[in-house]
C-alpha cells in the first residue's frame, strides 16, 4: 500500500487540488447566498451604517476624497474610453468611407459593451480593493471576532451593508460614466476631426435605443453586486496578517475582474443574441 501511495502520489496531489477548488467554490456559494440573504436585515437594522458606506464608497475617505473618490475615477476612466471608441471608430470606417456612421458606432459600443465593462473595472480597482482590504484588516486584528463576541452579526454589519451600498452607489456612478463617454465621444468626432454636428447627432439618436440604456444598467448593477461580494468574500476570510491582506486583495481583484467579463458576456447573449440584435443596411 505504501508503495502504491509512492507511486501514485502526484496524483493523489492533482486530486487533493482539485477537491479543494471545488470545497471553495462551494463556500464562496454559501457565503454569497448568507449575504444576499442578510441584506433585507442590514437595511432594517444597520441604516446609517449603509450610508455612511455609500457616501464612502461614492466620495472616498482621506486623501482619496480630495480628488472626489470613485466618482472622479470612474468618470475619467469612461470619458477616455468613450474618446478611443470615437478616433478608433472614425478611422475604422473612414477606410470604407462611412465616417458618417461614427455616430452610430459610438451609440452602439458605448452602451453595450465599453461603458459598462469599464464601470465595472473601475469599480473593482476601487470599491472593491478598498473593502477587501478593510474587511482584511479588520480580520487580521481580530475585530470581526469582536464585533460576534459583542453579538453583531458580522455578514449583516459589513458584507451585507457593504453589498447594498455598491448597488445604491452604482446608479449615479454609471449615469456619470455614460454621459462622459457620451460628452468624449461627441468631442473627439466633431472637434478634432472635423465631423458635422448635426451628422454625428443624427445617427447617434437613430442608434441609441432606450431599452439599451435600461439594460445597460441592469448589467452594471449586476457588476456591482458581483464585485462587491467576491471582494467582501476574500476580505472576510483574509487571514496571515498583512501579507495575507495583501493577497487577499490581489486575488479578489483578479476573481472580480473575471466576473465583469463575465457578466458583460451573459447579458449580451442574452439580451442581444448572438448576432447582436440590429441590421445595418442600405
Amino acid at each position: 500500500m505504501v508503495v502504491v501511495s509512492a507511486r501514485f502520489l502526484r496524483t493523489r496531489r492533482r486530486a487533493a487540488r482539485a477537491s479543494g477548488s471545488i470545497d471553495r467554490v462551494g463556500e464562496q456559494a454559501l457565503f454569497f447566498a448568507r449575504a444576499l440573504g442578510a441584506v433585507p436585515r442590514a437595511v432594517m437594522h444597520y441604516p446609517k451604517e449603509t450610508i455612511r458606506l455609500v457616501a464612502e464608497i461614492s466620495m472616498g475617505t482621506g486623501a482619496l476624497a480630495v480628488i472626489g473618490g470613485t466618482v472622479v475615477i470612474v468618470g475619467f476612466l469612461t470619458l477616455f474610453t468613450g474618446g478611443i471608441i470615437a478616433v478608433q471608430g472614425f478611422s475604422s470606417l473612414g477606410n470604407i468611407g462611412v465616417e458618417a456612421l461614427t455616430g452610430f458606432f459610438a451609440a452602439f459600443i458605448n452602451v453595450r459593451i465599453a461603458a459598462p465593462t469599464i464601470a465595472g473595472i473601475g469599480l473593482a480597482a476601487t470599491i472593491g480593493a478598498g473593502s477587501t482590504a478593510q474587511l482584511g484588516a479588520m480580520r487580521v486584528s481580530e475585530e470581526i471576532d469582536a464585533l460576534e463576541t459583542m453579538a453583531i452579526p458580522s455578514i449583516p454589519y459589513l458584507v451585507s451593508t457593504r453589498v447594498m451600498a455598491g448597488m445604491i452607489a452604482i446608479v449615479p456612478l454609471y449615469s456619470l460614466a455614460v454621459i462622459a463617454s457620451f460628452i468624449a465621444s461627441r468631442f473627439a468626432t466633431v472637434v478634432l476631426y472635423g465631423q458635422s454636428a448635426g451628422v454625428y447627432d443624427h445617427y447617434f439618436t437613430t442608434f441609441l435605443i432606450p431599452t439599451d440604456i435600461l439594460w445597460s444598467f441592469v448589467q452594471a448593477i449586476f457588476m456591482a453586486v458581483a464585485v462587491m461580494l467576491i471582494h467582501t468574500y476574500y476580505g472576510f476570510n483574509a487571514g496571515g496578517g498583512p501579507v495575507g491582506v495583501g493577497v487577499a486583495v490581489g486575488n479578489a481583484v483578479r476573481a472580480s475582474l473575471i466576473a465583469v467579463v463575465t457578466v458583460t458576456l451573459l447579458i449580451s447573449l442574452a439580451v442581444y443574441g448572438a448576432t447582436g440584435n440590429f441590421n445595418l443596411s442600405g
